[in-house]
């Protein structure tokens, strides 16, 4: 206290704590007559420390005096740091053995003294059993009878070691006590007005801290840190511009995150960002930071890779062959990761592979968010906005019991939106949302000024690719319903749209062809990815074109002559690949750029020779230009400036389009007598989602826009936090 009042007879040897400050580096903590030389000084203490107390009180038992006095603190503080205990003022004819256990228990060096208080006890009882006693009785009285003012001080002594023999095993040997359950404690946090999240889909975009203390998170405009104990968030400096997929160091120190196509790490409180390493891949896709300095994180598509976090060379941990892989982290064993595999179009499986092993285990349909202390993993599902728990074996590697839903309303994939602390502490973005349905859209007429004209389609949840008929008079697109995807056709005139495919399987990306009679397009039928052709008016039964084990193929655009057909792929080994198939013949692919880089969203120019597609080999997605068809070495030419995306021809090959990364692009070609791209120049804000297309008169635009675009605005921004989760984890998922 910093004021006690006026106090008389203050016995200094029960003083209290010395300071209440009892978490702060450097503070002197205890009562000062029992207080070890190095907890006076304010160093750190350990076992020793309590070794020297005990000597200390023994002392005060056998004498009657404190081994250390002093008028006050100060002068007690500074006996027990320079002063020795006055051992002489023990009983004359104690036995020497008591001598020696004061002695070691006493010594101001901490080396000097038992390393465990069970060796003081062993050398006390030796002194009980010995059978002179505890007092040793002098050479010229031994023959006399003891007096009885002898023997009462040997009795009060056997005594008051025995007492303190007694109390010692009673205090070790009593059961620890039963740790209460820790309060659950929940409340939310909500984004400043106008700060959005980054991409609250597919990739994770929220991280704690592992001791729970530190909230990042992705927007637009950088990632920010939080402490939970504090009531703003911050930008951190270094990080501005588009960031995503924060995760801390196990220490706490340092965030990694991906931001133009690199890992990168940064510490908490800002500065210059380091790149670890490039993705290669189109996509990361969850990442951990492990205790030996090693980045472990998933690709779409690709392995599961590895890497130091203070940056060489990525290898890949666990090999794999379906289209992607996603949030890994290592069990605690260190050599088995936890990850999710997609196998195929909307499917994921929770896998474990332990370094070594022939190959990996699959566990269970879903998404892992990751194995926590309670024995639990936690893990999301296609469609759904909850997370899950089952109980997990380390030993077996194999899940226990039955599955149980413990958190609802995550927004995101599968429970993207989420993450966990080692210390139990959970947070969430909470809302509902599905990677797979797409929120409703409206298409609409957009001329080359950014000037709208509605289109008479409703509004629904329209897929990313459609495709204008070559005589502009109908539309083929995909619409998710019943929780499935189908390709219909929108009459444009007759403002009717007509039914494709009724399959339960995925039907997506549907292209014309030259002469407008057939769809061709994209699904997953009798277990594989394959490409299809129906009739357009839906008079004939579906065709099979071609499929390929192991790689997910779809179709994206064919020759003027209808002889050629452009298809992108993608597999775990080679990434995203542009192929061709011939339409005549035997119909078999043959890939012509399968490089290091990705290449993809091949477009072939109105007069088949010339080919514009988007790649990553600059580190970003750029716009190029190369004969066609591509041979090996083929010359190219980079057509966009500072990021471009979904490259297309104008009707009559004078012009390509494409997205930058805030505007719709124009950029004119001359392919006579050599190709040469011009300046490209901005036509409009690009505002709108999913690819476009251009009408046959080259005068105006189909895009997909949000409904409401209020709504969009108005996306979830409240983070909920739980406090000492790990609780209702194991309550309501007892492991035992």
């Amino acid at each position: 206290k910093a004021f006690a009042g006026e106090q008389a007879d203050l016995n200094l040897s029960n003083s209290p704590t010395l300071s209440d400050m009892a978490t702060q580096q450097g503070v002197i903590l205890g009562t000062a007559a029992y207080m070890s030389p190095e907890q006076a000084k304010g160093k750190s203490v350990d076992k020793r420390s309590d070794i020297w107390a005990f000597g200390a009180v023994l002392f005060e038992m056998l004498t009657g005096k404190p081994a250390f006095p002093g008028e006050d603190v100060s002068e007690i503080l500074a006996s027990v740091i320079k002063g020795d205990s006055n051992l002489e003022l023990l009983p004359p004819n104690i036995h020497p053995r008591m001598r020696e256990v004061l002695t070691r228990c006493l010594q101001k060096d901490q080396k000097k003294r038992y390393s465990n208080i069970g060796e003081a006890e062993y050398e006390i009882e030796r002194v009980l059993s010995d059978p002179v006693g505890v007092f040793v009785a002098p050479a010229t009285a031994a023959e006399q009878r003891l007096k009885v003012r002898q023997i009462i001080p040997r009795i009060a002594a056997v005594a008051i070691l025995a007492a303190i023999i007694t109390g010692y095993a009673v205090w070790i040997l009593k059961p620890a006590p039963q740790a209460e359950p820790r309060s659950i404690t929940r409340f939310e946090i909500e984004l400043p007005e106008g700060q959005q999240f980054t991409d609250l889909e597919l990739r994770p975009n929220l991280a704690i801290s592992p001791d729970g203390k530190r909230l990042a998170y992705a927007t637009p405009q950088g990632l920010y840190l939080r402490y939970l104990d504090q009531l703003t968030a911050n930008l951190i400096t270094g990080t501005e511009g588009p960031a995503e997929q924060p995760f801390f160091s196990p220490d706490g120190k340092w965030i990694g995150y991906y931001a133009d196509q690199r890992l990168k790490k940064i510490a908490i409180g800002g500065g210059a960002p380091e790149t670890i390493c490039p993705i290669t891949k189109p996509y990361m896709i969850g990442a951990s930071w492990n205790a030996d300095n090693t980045i472990i994180y998933g690709q779409y598509p690709g392995d599961i890779m590895q890497v130091s976090a203070d940056g060489r060379t990525p290898v890949s941990i666990v090999k794999t062959k379906s289209a992607g892989t996603a949030r890994p982290s290592l069990l605690p064993d260190g050599k088995s990761v936890l990850y999710t595999d997609s196998p195929g179009p909307n499917q994921t499986t929770v896998m474990v592979y332990s370094m070594g092993s022939d190959k990996p285990k699959e566990l269970f349909t879903g998404v892992v968010v990751g194995y926590f202390p309670t024995g639990h993993i936690v893990y999301g599902l296609q469609n759904d906005n909850n997370l899950y728990a089952i109980r997990f074996d380390l030993d077996t590697l194999e899940p226990k019991g039955i599955p149980v839903r413990i958190v609802e309303g995550v927004t995101g994939h599968a429970g993207a939106q989420s993450a966990v602390s080692d210390s139990g502490t959970l947070v969430y973005v909470t809302g509902t949302s599905s990677s797979l349905k797409f929120n409703r859209r409206a298409f609409v007429w957009v001329d080359r000024m950014g000037k709208e004209e509605p289109f008479a389609a409703e509004p629904d949840d329209y897929g990313d690719r459609f495709k204008i008929s070559p005589d502009g008079t109908r539309v083929a697109l995909s619409i998710f319903m019943d929780e499935n995807y189908d390709v219909y056709v929108w009459e444009i005139d007759r403002e009717n749209k007509i039914r494709l495919t009724q399959d339960d399987s995925v039907d997506i990306s549907p292209i014309w062809t030259p002469d407008g009679q057939q769809i061709i397009f994209e699904s997953f039928r009798e277990g594989r990815e394959s490409i299809y052709l129906k009739a357009a008016d839906g008079s004939e039964k579906i065709e099979e074109l071609t499929s390929l084990p192991n790689r997910d193929i779809w179709p994206v655009s064919v020759s003027s002559d209808g002889k050629t057909l452009l298809l992108g792929g993608i597999s775990g080994e080679s990434g995203y690949d542009i192929g061709i198939l011939s339409m005549e013949g035997d119909r078999a692919p043959k890939w012509v750029l399968q490089e290091k880089y990705n290449e993809i969203r091949p477009q072939i120019s109105p007069d088949g020779k010339w080919m514009a597609y988007q790649s990553d080999q600059s580190s970003r997605w750029e716009i190029y230009v190369c004969p066609f068809p591509p041979v090996v070495n083929s010359k190219r030419w980079l057509v966009s400036k500072a990021g471009g995306e979904s490259p297309l021809w104008s009707p009559y090959g004078k012009e390509l389009f494409y997205r930058s990364p805030d505007a719709i692009m124009a950029v004119s070609v001359k392919t006579e007598p050599a190709f040469k791209p011009g300046l490209p120049i901005s036509l409009f804000p690009d505002k709108y989602v999913g690819q476009f297309d251009i009408s046959p008169d080259g005068k105006r635009f189909l895009m997909l826009k949000p409904e409401d675009e209020e709504s969009e605005t108005e996306a979830p921004r409240k983070i909920v936090v739980v406090l000492n989760w790990f609780e209702d984890l194991k309550d309501r998922v007892p492991v035992e």
